[in-house]
């Protein structure tokens, strides 16, 4: 049933599915540090106006920074007021914020209310929405029936999980919303992370969205991705109370599967081995070069399966055993094809089977 709310109700929060649009009016450098996912961007300051203001209010005097602010403020709604938000209907009803509240979502908040439509302002603004992505952060973890895919790396636990997504089931993808695969190797070539309060952002509206009676399916990982930081309760709720299924793959259909998924590299392998040239200090000169050599003459199979079995599983097996208490004696699902028709029936069974045993 739809909350109803009168214009002078505070707007939490808890009440963001109400509204039909979420409108964020901060300057589009702090919209893209983070905002709450799915508002769209109709700031009433640009960068360089916000910073204008800044300077007056610190150096001159609150009142001289009101005045140019109210100006520029006013221009900037009138102006998205007409190529932005002209054919919104009548009962069009938005939700404004800025960064606390304040004046800059109040402006834009009272002039639609003007025009008619039903306007609401989010109590707190941004600071109070991060509160609560904070707080949402620390507890919904512990109240998920969690179900972590723990597997070598190559072994397909994301297209397993992608499978698992595809027939309905709750899941969540960490690496996809990190836009990292979680290794030295892991960026997405021209496509940079999320800022860590973005990740937070984008981990919280998923969480937000399953519900606990359910198991949600989470790849098995460690405390960050790339350069973001998985939340603290999140990693504690993987590794002390979930369960765990361990995902066995034969070592030539890993090294076939990441070949597919790692083929940029391949494809431009100036840049494979500038990545390896990171793990000098661990292997030493002579191994580098032997990879590097290995780049040189495309032998891809034998470079990969000596990148397994001398860096990727030693390094893998001695963090899922010290993380994931019950990986040893976790249930198996193994894999013999690596097709996509292979990952749904295995997600299929899966699903069919609360207790799965080897299969496929």
């Amino acid at each position: 049933m739809e909350t109803k709310v009168r214009k002078t109700d505070p707007i939490t929060v808890a009440q963001l599915a109400d509204f039909d649009e979420i409108i964020d009016v901060r300057s589009p450098a702090e919209f893209a540090e983070d905002h709450i996912p799915g508002a769209v961007s109709h700031p009433v300051l640009s960068n360089e106006e916000r910073a204008i203001v800044g300077t007056l209010y610190k150096q001159v005097s609150d009142f001289e920074a009101k005045k140019v602010g109210a100006a520029l403020i006013s221009r900037n709604i009138a102006y998205h007021l007409e190529n932005h938000f002209a054919n919104r209907p009548k009962n069009w009803r938005p939700l404004i914020y800025c960064w606390r509240g304040g004046s800059r979502s109040g402006a834009m908040a009272h002039i639609l209310n003007q025009v008619g439509w039903r306007a609401g302002k989010l109590d707190g603004g941004y600071k109070s929405y991060r509160r609560s992505v904070l707080k949402d952060l620390a507890d919904i973890p512990a109240k998920l029936k969690l179900v972590v895919i723990c597997g070598m790396t190559g072994t397909g636990k994301s297209h397993l999980l992608q499978a698992l997504q595809q027939q309905g089931e709750q899941v969540l993808d960490l690496e996809k919303i990190a836009l990292h695969r979680g290794s030295i190797l892991g960026n997405i070539p021209d496509v940079a992370q999320p800022s860590q309060k973005m990740f937070d952002s984008l981990v919280w509206a998923q969480l937000r969205q399953f519900t606990a009676d359910q198991p949600v399916y989470i790849e098995a990982e460690s405390k960050k991705v790339g350069n973001v930081r998985v939340p603290e309760q999140l990693v504690a709720s993987m590794w002390q109370s979930a369960q765990c299924l361990r995902l066995d793959t034969a070592h030539d259909l890993r090294i076939d599967l990441l070949k597919a998924d790692y083929a940029y590299y391949l494809q431009h392998p100036h840049i494979l081995k500038q990545k390896l040239s990171h793990l000098t200090a661990r292997h030493g000169h002579a191994q580098i070069q032997q990879w590097q050599d290995w780049i040189d003459q495309a032998q891809w199979d034998t470079l990969i399966s000596d990148l397994l079995t001398r860096h990727y599983d030693p390094h893998y097996t001695k963090s899922i055993t010290q993380h994931y208490p019950g990986y040893e004696q976790a249930q198996h699902l193994t894999v013999e094809s690596i097709s996509e028709n292979n990952w749904l029936t295995l997600a299929q069974h899966l699903i069919a089977n609360q207790q799965p045993q080897n299969v496929i």
